[in-house]
């Protein structure tokens, strides 16, 4: 039993650093590289992580995991929903697009469309996105209740670049502009090459359940394609959110 325990804390590992090694692994669980890599090569042979850009070296959550996370919370039917909205808006904008879900206070990436154009944002699916600090997670957050907001920041804001927002009444009054024009903007505030543009989908009772984000990298960002960005954007979400109320016959 305690072996598969410490299997499933592995994966839990692999899934919140990925793409990581058995070093990092190793630190993180405070074992030996030895017992870390016996069982890193079990998830493997299971089907539930993959080597990182084709090394065993490094690892990342394979799509079997994604699969299975998804059909946990019902993101099969938001996704079969929300991908051909999202192809659309890929053609309408040519840059990379993004489905994210909130999951214990953090969004995760769980579908992405890429660019044409040869410099274009690579994130892995099932990246964990700073609430705060990415475009996906200030579009949920202001569609989130006044009590959740205030947990987000109880919890603490981390500071990743020169721009990420760390100051309470700053975040607050973002959260305030994001629901006036309907859409979320990022100016390299988790990664400084990383700049977004996102809006959230919303479900029961007005309350998201996922948001759409148009990457862009960070020299290619202007306030003109930003603000056609998230026009495009927030119609996109607009229309995912109630394609999913109607499914599920709100």
């Amino acid at each position: 039993m305690q072996s598969v325990l410490n299997a499933l804390r592995l994966l839990e590992e692999v899934a919140a650093r990925q793409p990581v090694g058995v070093a990092d692994l190793a630190r993180a669980m405070e074992s030996p590289k030895s017992t870390v890599q016996r069982a890193l090569l079990t998830l493997h042979t299971a089907g539930w992580i993959r080597p990182a850009g084709g090394t065993s070296t490094r690892w990342m959550v394979s799509t079997k995991a994604l699969y299975v996370g998804r059909s946990a919370t019902g993101e099969l039917g938001l996704r079969d929903i929300a991908v051909p909205v999202m192809e659309e808006l890929r053609r309408a904008t040519d840059e990379t697009v993004h489905l994210a879900v909130p999951e214990a206070g953090n969004i995760v990436l769980i579908e992405r469309l890429e660019t044409s154009k040869p410099v274009r944002i690579i994130l892995p699916l099932g990246q964990n996105l700073p609430a705060h600090a990415s475009a996906n997670g200030k579009a949920v957050l202001a569609a989130s209740s006044d009590e959740a907001v205030e947990r987000h920041i109880t919890d603490g804001l981390t500071r990743f670049t020169e721009t990420s927002i760390v100051d309470p009444r700053l975040l607050r009054a973002a959260l305030a502009e994001v629901r006036l024009r309907g859409y979320a903007t990022n100016a390299g505030e988790w990664r400084s090459d990383v700049s977004a543009v996102a809006a959230a989908v919303l479900g029961d009772a007005g309350l998201p359940v996922a948001s759409l984000s148009v990457n862009v990298p960070t020299s290619r960002m202007t306030e003109d394609s930003r603000a056609a960005f998230g026009a495009a954007v927030r119609e996109a979400a607009k229309t995912v959110s109630e394609a999913l109320r109607r499914t599920r016959g709100d």
